[in-house]
């Protein structure tokens, strides 16, 4: 087991490095100077320049790319001179240090994601981590969702296959997975948000912690959460219905279960303790795959009703070109995915004792 979960984390450190190549340049080669969108209409020259040498952007094009991997990376080198952008002086990293040789300090840190350009230098990690826990909230919700409702339904169509019951979940779940989560948003919104929202008592719009009636504290609020979780929940939900209602009637024909029924077994019984394990691994799968892809996807309905997420954010610093912002919030995503598909791995171990073997 410990050989294997090296061997996938090496893949995942080769990812990441892959997905942190493509970031840099893809962002670095379009058109703009960041030292300008820093400084905004106060331009002038000298701070031009002041700008660039603090920032790196005076640099050839590769080694800005040094700095950035120096930047993330947990052990990092950096200049006893602080006129030298990786200057620990600077102020920017918070680092342990390990030995110095010659001009050169070795140090042990936090990755360094920068600083954002159109928040008068706010951290992207701070950026980030005031937005990236709506998002968590929402895709946890989300995923609860449709994975209570979904295996139910799934269930329930599986034992009345072919009835009128079993159709009208497949159409329903079809249905799901055909409507773009955006048109979802804007329908949910328009209809329970405003049209009943005399008996919803729902809003259109709304995060997680907003401002009292008085303008002096954040108080959480609980009911912004149901209208966007439900609508992020709709295609895993379908998907999820799908797959459990194929998988168990799969499960249904193996030898096994026909064995514990020929025992006097209830369908009950047999479901509970036999079947719905080795029902889950398309499911689990399934489900791994859309809560990573909800962190980027949340996108459009995290923006549409105005929920302070990582989604609305990444549309927010798009507008503006906020490249810092983007690069740490696609990096952070990278990295979500990476470690969600190490944590699936092993759930199939648990779930599959063959997988555990092999």
């Amino acid at each position: 087991m410990i050989s294997y979960l090296l061997n996938k984390i090496s893949y995942a450190l080769l990812t990441l490095f892959g997905v942190i190549t493509v970031i840099f340049f893809l962002f670095n080669i379009l058109p703009g100077d960041p030292a300008q969108m820093m400084l905004g209409q106060n331009e002038d020259t000298e701070q031009l320049a002041l700008v660039k040498q603090k920032y790196g952007f005076d640099k050839p094009i590769s080694t800005q790319y040094l700095y950035y991997l120096n930047d993330l990376s947990p052990l990092s080198f950096h200049s006893n001179s602080e006129l030298d952008y990786t200057s620990l002086d600077s102020g920017k990293y918070s680092a342990t240090k390990l030995f110095t040789i010659g001009e050169v300090t070795t140090v042990l840190k936090f990755p360094y994601l920068r600083e954002s350009f159109t928040k008068q230098g706010k951290r992207v990690t701070q950026v980030l981590g005031e937005t990236l826990p709506n998002t968590f909230v929402l895709a946890i919700s989300a995923i609860l969702i449709a994975m209570f409702l979904g295996v139910i339904l799934g269930i329930v169509s599986a034992l009345y296959k072919d009835t009128w019951l079993d159709k009208l979940i497949q159409v329903v779940s079809t249905l799901g997975m055909s409507i773009p989560s955006f048109f979802s948003a804007i329908l949910f919104a328009w209809l329970f948000g405003f049209v009943l929202h005399k008996y919803t008592n729902l809003e259109m719009t709304g995060s997680l912690y907003e401002l009292d009636d008085f303008g002096e504290a954040m108080h959480i609020k609980w009911k912004n959460l149901i209208l966007p979780a439900i609508v992020l929940g709709i295609r895993p939900l379908a998907v999820v219905i799908q797959l459990m209602r194929n998988s168990l009637l799969e499960v249904f024909n193996q030898d096994y279960i026909r064995t514990a029924r020929a025992k006097g077994l209830s369908e009950v019984q047999i479901i509970k303790k036999h079947a719905i394990k080795n029902a889950m691994n398309p499911v689990v799968t399934a489900i791994s795959g859309w809560f990573a892809s909800m962190l980027a996807g949340a996108v459009f309905v995290e923006y549409i009703f105005g929920w302070n997420g990582l989604g609305k954010e990444i549309v927010n610093s798009l507008n503006t070109l906020d490249l810092p912002v983007i690069m740490g919030a696609v990096l952070v995503i990278a990295t979500m995915f990476v470690m969600i598909n190490i944590f699936v791995d092993l759930i199939y171990a648990w779930l599959d004792p063959k997988v555990k073997l092999n």
